[in-house]
Order: C-alpha cells, then structure tokens, then sequence
C-alpha cells in the first residue's frame, strides 16, 4: 500500500505518517512510496504513530505510477492478539478545490493562497519533478490536492470560473414552456409523430431515413407552447442523446407498436433516468395491422416502467403519426407533467443557455442553435460558447424568421461567432465583446494545456511494457463533417471499434469542407481522410490526387463506420494457418559423399516435395525444421514421391537423422482476420 492512500484511511497527514515511519527505519521515503504489509498492519493498530523496534526487511520505493489507481474499499488485516481499531473516518470538511484539465503548480498556488514555490517543493516530495508553469495530469492534481488539505474536483472550463452559486430570487421567477427530448430506437417514428405534431416536412430532409442532426422546434396547442428536442436514435448517435436529456424537464419515448423494445429503447431510457426527468412513453404506429401495444407494456415493466393503468407512475400514450391519433391526448399529458413540475425561469438579466448544434454555413458563416434556458437574449449580446466567441449578428427561430430576443425554453439559432461553437457548451451573455474575447481566449489557452498534457509522451515504464505487448498498429483519421453533433456521433463510433490490437487514432477534427491543410496533415501523418456530408475543396481534390492521400466521403453513417471497420481489419496481423502436405518414415540411413547423411524413408503419407519447408520429429517432439534440400528415387533426382513409396531425402542444415524419425512437409497460409 502507498503511503499517502494509508494516510488517507488512518486521517492523517501524509507527512506525520512519513515522520512515523522514519522513526520505524523507513527513511527516504516519499508519498507515493510503498510499505511493507506487516507494517501497514502495525500503522493500522497503532493509529499512525511509530512503534520503536519495528525496522523494515526490506523496502522497495515506487515510483508515482501513470495513472492513478482506483480507489478500493481496504480490508484491515489486523495481527492476531491486536487489538481491532476503531475506524477513522476521512477528515471532514474538506474544502472543496475546482481546478481545471491541464493546470499547472502556478494555477492550484493560486486558488489556494500560497506560492507557486510551494506547491512545487510539494509535488517534488511526492516525487514529481516539475516546473512552476508544467502542466499536470488529472491523478497527480488529485494527490495533490489531497498533500494541501482539499478534496479536488477536476471540472470544465465554464465551471470553473462560476465560483460560487448564484443566489435565486423566487419573485423573479416565471413560468416558462416545458423542454421535452424525443427519444428512442431507430426508425420508430419519432421524427414523423414530430412532423405530425408541427405539421411540417422534417423526414424528406433526412438522408439514409434516420435524423441526422438535433432539431428543436416549438408547438403551440390550446394557447400553451412546448419546445420539442429531436434526437436521433441511431446507436452511434449516443453522445447526441445523452446531450439531449441533460438540458430537458420530459422525456417522450417512442417505441413501435409492431417492434417493441429495441437496444436503443433501453438505451435512451438510461439516458433519461440518468437525467432525472419524467418520462412519458409514446407507443407509436398503432395503426398497423401487426401492432400490439400490450406487448411494449410488458415489454417496459421488465425495464422498470409500470403505467398508470397497472397501478404504476409512468403515463402510456398510443399514438399514431400517420392518422394522428393520440396526439391531443399526448400534447395534453406533456402539459399536465409540465403543470406538475412547476417550470419556472428569470427572464431577467444575462442570458445563459446550452448550445445544441452548430454548423458552418458557406454563406453565414459558423451558426448555432441555442436554447436559452434562463434570463433573454437579445441581437446585439456579446457571447461566449466554451472556446468561441462572439456577437449576435441575428438570431432566428425554427422556421427561419428572425427574432430580436429569445426567453427562456426559446430554441434559437444564433449568427456571429468567431469560429464554430462545441455542440453541448454552456452559452453566456458578457458584458462586452473584448471581455467575451479575453474569457475565449482564456479558455482556449487552458483548453491547449490540457490538450498538451493528454498528448505528453509515454513514460519509460509505458514504453516497456508496450515493447513487451507488442507493436501496435494505428489507422490515422482526419474527420471533417458539417456539424458538431455528427463529428461528435462519429468519433464516438469510432472509439467503440475493438482497440486491443488495432486502434484509430483521430489525428484532427473539424466542422467544414476538406481543405488543403487536411489532406497536408493527412499526408504527413499517413492518415486517411473522413469527410460526412462535406465536400473537398478544388485544390484539396487536386492535391489529394496528385499525393494519393485517400479521401472518403459520406452521407449515412453506417457506410462510413462499416468502411473503417474494413480498413481496420486489413492492419491486423494475419492469422497463421499450418497445411500438412505430406509425412515421410526413416527407415534406413546412407552417407553420400559431399552431401552428408541422407535419410532413406518411405512415404506414409500425402506427398513429399523437394524445396518444400520440413521438420523432424522424434519420439513425438519437433527436433529441427528447415527444408527438403535433396530428394531421390534410386539414382534419380525427382521433384515430389507420392504416398507409397520409398526414396532417399536430404535436409538442409541437418544430418543427425534416426530410425524411426518422421519427416513432415507443410505449408504455412495466411488467413485475413476481421473485427
């Protein structure tokens, strides 16, 4: 056990336990060395003070390890006859230390008061050798904070500049339309019961007949308005869910009559109980003659979802997105849970919001739709989206009419930003553009250090044991697509391919066309290029011919992650399939001269060939393997003997031969392997 993980179970400074231990004989000893059990035992029973007499047999120090282990429940060992002691809680009352990915020994000094030298003498006694400006991983900013006294917490860059909590005033607060997320398996309908409700063409605009990209629409229905969130259900489109139901109060989830409960039912269901929402099921395309509603309910109460007729607490609607029917009755329970809820917002002052997709438009430039969901926006805010920022130029709403201001639940889409905003980023409204400017520029410099820090090379002790593994093959990808949420969804998939011998590596990813610059990288790199519903441009093409750097272009997909999983299945090693040809007895042995021992042998079986690869077998084991050098019937040379008869054979490099040896040919083949 390390020191500092016993420190931390006892409820003690790592530096007092150090101090113990060095009156134990254990001294040079670092936090993140190791102890001996049998003195881990000692320490548990005396509460971390020293016990004279106690040296160490033996004491080998570690080095602070990669990565961090998970921290597991420790099983006291206590030595027989001690007695048990009490168990020692972690100190309470730990404040709590927000620090960003990437933050460097003059960051922490910072939020904590104290100098970047100290915090630098620390982590040298722990063992780290760094500069006051190093960027550190994640598990060392954790051990460290723990050595200061705080209970770390590794947050984003909009939480850490929140500090603490805004105070919300109830007499500000109003009621606002509820956010309902769509959710489902594939092809269920859940765009076509949208389109059914807005009354609208969504679907022809879909390509492979699944939604691509999030869309949020607003329906009115008896003087009441419901912003309707539609996510795709295709599997690969897991993270654009999971988006999804973190910024909604409903989640409606579709499931087909004549289908049931699908992978991706289960899925999103996940996804909404993870969020905390209530849940209302749509059972769609009851029109069908082979549709069977029962059937989905029973299907869910496996899943933990009981309707209301069954004496549960989950609402069941059966709708119909071709006839309509069922949707009254379905807008009506989104309304009545809304109503239950209570949803209410400041439409006051500085807007803050979520951003749910963005795109580069060729003609207006990077475009995001936000929902806002409290305070207003209005044309004219300065704004900042993670690393992006930017001044709303316009603002317009799902039909493409243009706003001048957006409440809360009002999705909007936003123009005038200085590049293309991540699709999940917390939007906020700044007092000004240069401080929208200075907080972007902030963020994107932290952003890079962690990038750095991620990218950092491997430790001595990781080259080892990858030497021993095994050279790894890598596939680099360049992947350029039209929108954040699909880059997202397809870097996504690619990370769920099998990576145990075979792994991609994303060596650059961005909204818009392929330009020069990608298939530069990509040729540099000796990547492939992945472009999803985008275009390369007249020079990008010209020079992805001329270097042959392969550009693949797609609109579905399926095709896109299927063709990777091909590439990837064309770097791995072949596997290594043995084809006996033939097996030949040694029943007598002749010295020739100037070729040595030949063995006189008959054949058993199949046919034995000169030049074919051989190995010797004796008494059931392979002594030696080489080539049939020489082979001879009578005086003859041949080039094979078939079964059934004798000849006289020759081995190259080896003369040792016995009666009684077996002589087999084989060939090796090898066999493609796929994922």
């Amino acid at each position: 056990m390390r020191i500092h993980e016993l420190a931390k179970e006892l409820g003690v400074q790592s530096k007092d336990l150090l101090g113990a231990l060095e009156e134990m004989g254990y001294a040079g000893r670092t936090a993140s060395s190791s102890v001996p059990e049998e003195t881990v035992a000692r320490l548990r029973a005396s509460g971390g003070k020293a016990i004279p007499g106690s040296k160490p047999k033996q004491v080998q120090v570690e080095q602070l390890p990669a990565k961090r282990p998970p921290r597991e429940a420790h099983v006291k060992e206590e030595p027989e006859g001690a007695p048990a002691p009490e168990a020692v809680p972690a100190p309470p009352g730990l404040p709590t230390l927000k620090v960003s990915r990437g933050a460097t020994p003059q960051d922490i000094a910072a939020k904590i008061s104290s100098t970047p030298a100290e915090v630098v003498k620390t982590l040298i006694g722990m063992g780290q050798m760094v500069t006051a400006t190093h960027s550190l991983p994640d598990d060392v900013i954790e051990l460290l904070g723990e050595e200061l006294g705080y209970q770390v917490e590794i947050v984003g860059l909009e939480e850490e500049e929140e500090g603490e909590e805004e105070v919300v005033d109830e007499s500000l607060l109003r009621p606002r339309p509820p956010v309902v997320t769509v959710m489902g398996h594939v092809d269920h309908g859940k765009t076509l019961l949208l389109d059914a409700i807005r009354r609208s063409d969504v679907v022809s605009q879909e390509f492979g007949g699944i939604t691509q990209h999030i869309g949020a629409y607003q329906v009115h229905h008896n003087g009441q308005v419901v912003t309707f969130i539609d996510t795709p259900g295709h599997e690969a489109f897991t993270a654009m869910r999971a988006r999804g139901a973190g910024v909604t109060d409903i989640v409606v989830l579709v499931v087909a009559a004549d289908d049931g409960v699908m992978p991706q039912t289960v899925e999103a269901l996940n996804h909404a109980r993870a969020a905390g929402v209530p849940i209302v099921v749509a059972v769609n395309k009851i029109d069908k003659p082979e549709a069977d509603p029962q059937r989905v309910r029973t299907q869910l109460v496996e899943h933990g979802l009981v309707p209301t007729a069954y004496g549960g607490e989950f609402e069941f609607i059966d709708v119909s997105a071709k006839t309509r029917q069922g949707l009254d009755d379905l807008l009506e329970t989104i309304l009545l849970t809304a109503e239950i809820g209570e949803l209410k917002a400041n439409p006051e002052g500085r807007a803050r919001g979520v951003t749910l997709e963005a795109h580069l438009d060729k003609g207006r430039g990077p475009v995001a739709t936000l929902l806002v969901e409290r305070g207003t926006l209005r044309v004219g805010d300065a704004v900042v989206s993670g690393v992006v920022h930017g001044k709303v130029r316009a603002m317009l709403d799902e039909n493409g009419m243009s706003l001048e201001e957006a409440g809360p639940a009002k999705p909007v889409q936003v123009l005038g930003w200085s590049g293309v905003p991540n699709a999940g980023d917390e939007v906020k409204v700044v007092a000004d553009d240069r401080e929208a400017r200075h907080v972007a520029q902030e963020r994107e410099a932290r952003a890079r250090a962690a990038e750095l820090v991620a990218a950092r090379p491997p430790s001595l002790a990781e080259y080892i044991a990858q030497v021993r593994e095994g050279e790894i093959s890598e596939l680099n990808i360049v992947v350029k697509a039209d929108v954040q949420g699909s880059l997202e969804a397809l870097i996504d998939a690619l990370e769920k391919l099998p990576q145990e011998e075979v792994r991609t590596r994303v060596i650059h990813r961005g909204v818009g066309a392929i330009t020069e610059n990608d298939v530069s990288l990509a040729m540099a790199s000796r990547a492939i290029v992945i472009g999803f519903n985008v275009r390369p441009t007249a020079a990008a093409s010209e020079l992805a011919e001329k270097e042959n750097v392969d550009v693949r272009l797609y609109r579905v997909i399926y095709e896109a992650i299927d063709d990777i999983r091909s590439a990837l299945s064309g770097l791995l090693t072949p596997e290594e399939q043995v084809n006996e040809l033939g097996a030949a007895e040694v029943r007598a042995l002749f010295r020739v001269p100037r070729m040595g021992t030949v063995a006189g042998c008959y054949i058993v079986r199949g046919t034995i060939t000169r030049g074919s690869r051989a190995r010797l077998i004796r008494d059931g084991v392979i002594v030696y393997e080489t080539t049939i050098s020489s082979l001879r019937r009578f005086k003859d040379d041949v080039r094979e003997v078939a079964e059934g008869f004798e000849c006289g054979i020759g081995l190259e490099g080896f003369n040792d031969f016995k009666e009684g040896d077996l002589i087999e040919t084989f060939q090796v083949q090898e066999i493609a392997r796929t994922l």
